[in-house]
């Protein structure tokens, strides 16, 4: 049995990592353990990059993905089409725009700052929250990662090959780690959770250890 855990409001957590290391399953299960607000932020720049596309733009055009972050709605993050190969691709693109991550930023604290909330993305630390009293960084090998997303691909009926989503994935992470705007890398108070021989889990049980060793409330 999981003790709950009391935490003071509002409290940010910060989850970050790579494509399929976890993160998201992690967060949203740590958010409602601890009683908080959960925020996918990745959908964001996927939902940009989708109207992007709707448009016939360019995901790279720095006006095109500018226009579609800053008219973003809460249906956006609703589709059925921000996962897969081509909305990752969008992400990266639009993801490495300074304009377009400006035209987000208000957005993601906002929701943070209402009432406490676990974020999970690839900046929370760095950039949008470097403030945050717990920052766990999930990671996992290439090979680990470019399996479980070929697996959600398969699940959901999606043609895919397992040695082109590992390529694919190897594009992106390479994408992200080098691009000037908020760089994917640990935050400096990062703890890093690595997940390679993790199930969800197991994950979850040493993340919600950190959370109640750092954010509980003394007695």
């Amino acid at each position: 049995m999981i003790s709950p855990v009391t935490v003071i409001s509002p409290v940010i957590v910060a989850i970050d990592g790579p494509a399929a290391a976890g993160k998201g399953t992690l967060a949203r299960r740590l958010a409602e353990a601890l009683g908080l607000s959960y925020l996918d932020t990745g959908l964001l720049y996927r939902a940009t990059g989708r109207r992007v596309l709707d448009q016939g733009g360019n995901v790279a055009d720095p006006v095109a993905a500018t226009s579609a972050a800053s008219t973003l709605t809460p249906e956006d993050l609703q589709r059925s089409d921000l996962r897969g190969p081509q909305a990752d691709a969008a992400a990266a693109a639009v993801a490495a725009i300074p304009s377009v991550r400006a035209a987000l930023l208000d957005f993601q604290r906002s929701f943070g700052r209402a009432t406490g909330a676990v974020l999970d993305g690839r900046d929370i630390g760095t950039v949008i929250f470097p403030e945050a009293r717990l920052k766990i960084f999930v990671t996992a090998s290439l090979a680990e990662r470019a399996r479980r997303r070929f697996l959600e691909l398969q699940a959901k009926g999606t043609p895919a090959a397992l040695d082109q989503v590992e390529a694919d994935m190897r594009a992106r992470d390479a994408h992200d780690a080098a691009r000037a705007a908020a760089p994917l890398k640990p935050a400096d108070d990062a703890v890093i959770l690595d997940t390679t021989a993790l199930d969800a889990d197991a994950a979850f049980v040493q993340a919600l250890a950190l959370a109640q060793a750092r954010l509980a409330v003394p007695h």
